[in-house]
């Protein structure tokens, strides 16, 4: 069987850094991703932070470069799904439903995703005016109304920012009061621009083809309440911040984590020699596609070295 210098899983933009930095560096290397290439970031119609991107550039744009990259520098690709890993050799297997690998080392690149709001209409929507990511997406509803769902330190943050965009923010908490800490609701109660919505929950979001209406309902009444765009807007900016989803399962009770999220050094490397994480997957701050990138290339850097001590 082959053994492989490095086997990437994911290929969001941790893992397709990870693969063109590898593949330069002549390693072996194998990339395994069980859907489509960009994880979280083919959900961004447009991309306007990430450095040197192109005029319009759309996250399925960015991706399909840096893929077509990875490529030319012989990458090889697996379509699969990981369901079983043994780290415990130097010779590390994994195991898929079509297949198994083996890799000298291995960079864990699965990603996080954002935990559902729940409503009806939520996939529809991702995209179109539902965003998951006030850095990447506030610019674009300048002079508009948002809702910020979420009550913890994460939307309260976000709402602030998000305040210096839109003419109005409301922030949609399913609790009697927010939970984000005391210094933080202090800023935000200040903010004169951000209203608030107790007790309630996001029940559908509608429009056509992108998110014109919402619908929220009282927990406590069970009463509904529709929020239509304004008229000259014709978009109304919903933005989700109820917290994160890591891809990380598999790889439980084997390498070290926090609250489902693997940890590592300033290498990206794990507790288990010859094992790193990159991206969003990791114990971080900031989760962005150049954060995720350098992480990759970072990981692949490490385990040059590994492999040639």
């Amino acid at each position: 069987m082959q053994v492989y210098d490095v086997i990437i899983i994911g290929a969001g933009p941790a893992g397709l850094s990870a693969a063109i930095y590898a593949g330069r560096a002549r390693l072996k290397t194998l990339l395994i991703e069980k859907g489509k290439d960009g994880g979280q970031i083919i959900l961004t119609s447009e991309i306007e932070n990430y450095p040197g991107s192109l005029e319009k550039e759309s996250g399925r744009s960015l991706i399909k470069r840096m893929t077509e990259q990875a490529a030319s520098f012989g990458v090889e690709r697996a379509a699969d799904t990981i369901v079983e890993v043994d780290f415990s050799n130097d010779v590390k297997v994994i195991k898929g439903k079509k297949g198994e690998y083996q890799g000298r080392s291995i960079i864990i690149a699965s990603g996080a995703y954002p935990r559902p709001i729940g409503c009806a209409n939520e996939k529809e929507f991702m995209g179109k005016g539902l965003s998951y990511c006030a850095t990447c997406d506030a610019a674009f509803f300048e002079d508009m109304e948002v809702f910020v769902i979420g009550g913890g330190n994460s939307a309260v943050e976000e709402a602030i920012f998000l305040s210096t965009f839109a003419r109005k923010v409301t922030i949609i908490q399913n609790l009697a009061e927010l939970t984000a800490d005391a210094i933080a609701i202090e800023q935000v109660k200040a903010n004169e621009k951000i209203h608030y919505v107790y007790n309630s929950v996001v029940e559908s979001l509608e429009g056509d083809g992108i998110v014109e209406a919402i619908t929220i309902r009282n927990t406590e009444t069970n009463e509904t309440t529709r929020f239509d765009a304004d008229e000259e807007d014709g978009l109304i900016g919903i933005f989700s911040f109820i917290g994160y989803l890591p891809q990380s399962k598999i790889f439980e009770n084997i390498v070290e984590m926090e609250r489902g999220y693997i940890k590592t050094d300033e290498k990206m490397a794990t507790n288990v020699p010859g094992v790193y994480a990159a991206g969003d997957v990791r114990v971080k701050n900031v989760r962005q596609v150049v954060t995720a990138s350098g992480d990759g290339c970072t990981a692949a850097v490490a385990i040059e070295k590994y492999l040639h001590h």
